[in-house]
């Protein structure tokens, strides 16, 4: 074992939380866990983080075996996904009789999956480096590692990166147009790690401390550089209006009320704007807007088409069914009506959301876990589409968005779109922390692809997010009310990070394990 000279304070300190040992070690790994959730939105403390990480430093340099420094991080993640993912559970709420038996999964079961990811970040920390500065660095390769994992196995989660920290500071945030938030989520953990070497012995600790804080400051000034001081020009001639009902979920399936909240939706898609501004081009609605099959439904598309602007469109989410009887497939799509009650373009979810849309090995389970009796099935995957009177747009539904990387379409030749569109249903949370979340998650696409995004939720966040990553407008949560603006343009050059992907971080954090490994020790003590 390997432990922190005790000089000083901090040194002290250290080693107290070095030697924790039993329950005390994995109940202050978990309390850690849950302090960081204040690093991100909608609190967005991200300071906290320099508290936390060096601590899950020394009780790092406290374990003795693989298993430890494993179990270090799992203790860590469960604090962490059990408090910052508390939201989910209140999707039960919404038919609490009948799904009851699921909070146990939902409050417990999902942080403890996740947190498995964790514990192989802690693990790795201490396989490539076992003392001194190359720790930290080895945490944010193993951290990095494990989220990176965690967003791509089975069907990925990447919520909640240590990197969207930074939503609410925006010059930081700009590094993810190079590296993307994986990227960020290195540097944030290697920077407020760096710390936990101040306990020892000699200046290094403090040396290596300043360097990493300097690394920030730089990142931070060529951030704030690199956004223009003032607005992003807009598209001429288009006009987005943005309807946000604020239908609860506990009402919108109620067959009594659907003509109600159409009405409410057709009614709010035509109301006054605001003195002089121009009339809307477009109207959008969110996921699931209407229960009724608008491509399919004439009656249907007549109604949304006498809401229609002239010559323009409104865009919806609404389910889509193909197929005859006894071989119907279900879609969460996006339907795309004319004023002539045309449907002028579709898109079907690609990425579905497990046991929320469709069950996993159904037939298996002996109990009823998804609200629909029926599974949706997956769309082709991101891609552009062509609509008339609009630039190319990229959809996306729901958390189609949280997925970095994911949100054009990748084949070789394919047509970039020049605006992403995300409409999304968040009533299941109600008023809680998870929608902030995913609207902070979402804005932050925009800054990796250099595209704006355009966000249209039930009962919000709504808004326009210019490809800086900058809100130029929005609805706050549980609001009702219209949003007219304009369209922001795309970047001339996509950035880095729309081009290559995942491959600068894949390199940087290669260099950073190495640099460690060598550094640390780790060739000499694995075990």
């Amino acid at each position: 074992m390997v432990t922190t000279a005790a000089t000083g304070p901090l040194g002290r300190m250290a080693a107290a939380v070095s030697a924790l040992r039993g329950w005390r070690r994995w109940g202050f790994a978990f309390a850690l866990g849950m302090f960081a959730v204040a690093a991100l939105p909608p609190v967005s403390a991200a300071p906290v983080l320099w508290l936390v990480l060096p601590a899950v430093v020394w009780l790092i340099d406290g374990t003795t075996t693989k298993r430890g420094a494993f179990a270090v991080g799992f203790w860590f993640g469960f604090g962490h996904f059990v408090l910052g993912l508390y939201w989910i559970s209140f999707a039960m709420g919404v038919d609490i009789a009948r799904f009851f038996y699921m909070l146990p999964l939902t409050i417990f079961g999902l942080p403890f999956l996740l947190a498995l990811f964790s514990g192989i970040g802690t693990l790795v920390a201490r396989l490539v480096a076992w003392r001194g500065l190359a720790r930290p660095l080895a945490l944010a390769v193993g951290w990095t590692l494990a989220e990176w994992l965690r967003g791509h196995a089975l069907t990925g989660f990447p919520w909640n990166l240590i990197g969207y920290a930074w939503t609410d500071w925006g010059p930081v945030i700009q590094l993810a147009s190079l590296i993307g938030i994986y990227g960020v989520s290195l540097l944030t953990v290697a920077v407020a790690a760096l710390p936990a070497t101040l306990a020892g012995r000699g200046r290094s600790g403090l040396a290596a401390t300043l360097a990493g804080l300097a690394v920030l400051a730089g990142v931070a000034v060529w951030g704030w550089q690199r956004v223009p001081d003032g607005p992003v020009p807009v598209h001429e001639g288009i006009t987005l209006r943005l309807v946000q009902p604020n239908i609860p979920q506990s009402d919108k399936w109620d067959p009594e009320l659907f003509h109600a909240h159409f009405a409410l939706q057709r009614e709010m898609s035509v109301e006054p704007g605001a003195a002089g501004a121009p009339a809307p081009t477009v109207v959008i609605w969110p996921e699931t807007a209407i229960p009724y099959r608008a491509d399919s439904d004439p009656a249907a598309r007549q109604a949304i088409a006498q809401v229609a602007p002239e010559g323009g469109l409104v865009i919806l989410g609404a389910p889509r069914r193909t197929g005859e009887e006894d071989a119907r497939q279900y879609w969460n799509g996006l339907v795309a009506v004319n004023s002539a009650a045309e449907v002028a373009g579709t898109y079907d979810k690609s990425h579905l959301v497990p046991f929320g849309e469709y069950v996993p090995f159904r037939d298996l389970l002996p109990f009823d876990a998804v609200a629909s009796r029926v599974d949706y099935s997956a769309g082709p995957g991101p891609r552009t589409l062509d609509l008339p009177g609009l630039p190319p747009v990229g959809p996306m539904i729901c958390y189609e968005i949280i997925f970095p990387g994911a949100v054009t379409d990748p084949q070789p030749g394919a047509e970039r779109p020049q605006w992403l569109l995300n409409l999304t249903n968040d009533a299941w949370y109600g008023i809680t922390a998870g929608p902030h979340q995913h609207f902070a998650i979402a804005s932050v696409r925009a800054v990796e692809e250099g595209l704006p995004l355009v966000r249209v939720a039930n009962t919000g966040i709504s808004g326009i997010v210019d490809p800086y990553g900058r809100v130029v407008a929005h609805l706050p949560l549980g609001s009702r009310g219209v949003i007219d603006g304009g369209l922001p343009l795309a970047l001339d050059q996509p950035p880095l990070y729309a081009r290559w992907g995942d491959i600068p971080v894949a390199v940087l954090g290669f260099v950073l394990a190495l640099a460690a490994w060598l550094v640390g020790g780790g060739r000499r003590r694995a075990g």
